[in-house]
């Protein structure tokens, strides 16, 4: 069974930082497709970012560019976010996705959502 298990969201002001894990079980983390999306109340899914198997190839929404980077340690089953100069409107539910079928390319995964396992979501809220 595969599980995605989001920690490090908090609050912070705005031009903080956070650090958000997604631990990883279940499957060969190293095969899979991964992303990070948030949800804000009232608004649709977001894709923030996403990055391959490998970690040699990473796509982000340009909300994030330049602030947000994403990573993974496949030998620790782990994936992050690392959230620089964090604004008000940066506050969501952070979750976390994994995939490990061939289906499309990282861009329209992150556009559509395409993401066969999520994890249960962390919170990130900025204030002013």
């Amino acid at each position: 069974q595969v599980q995605l298990v989001e920690s490090g969201g908090g609050s912070v002001h705005a031009g903080g930082s956070l650090r958000l894990s997604c631990a990883t079980s279940g499957y060969t983390v190293s095969t899979y497709s991964m992303g990070w999306f948030r949800q804000a109340p009232g608004k649709e899914r977001e894709g923030v970012a996403a990055i391959t198997p490998g970690g040699g190839g990473t796509v982000y929404a340009d909300s994030v560019k330049g602030r947000f980077t994403i990573s993974r340690d496949n030998a620790k089953n782990m994936l992050y976010l690392q959230m620089n100069s964090l604004k008000p409107e940066d506050t969501a539910m952070y979750y976390c996705a994994a995939d490990g079928r061939n289906l499309m390319g990282l861009e329209r995964r992150l556009r559509d959502g395409a993401f066969r396992y999520w994890g249960q979501g962390t919170q990130v809220t900025v204030s002013s």
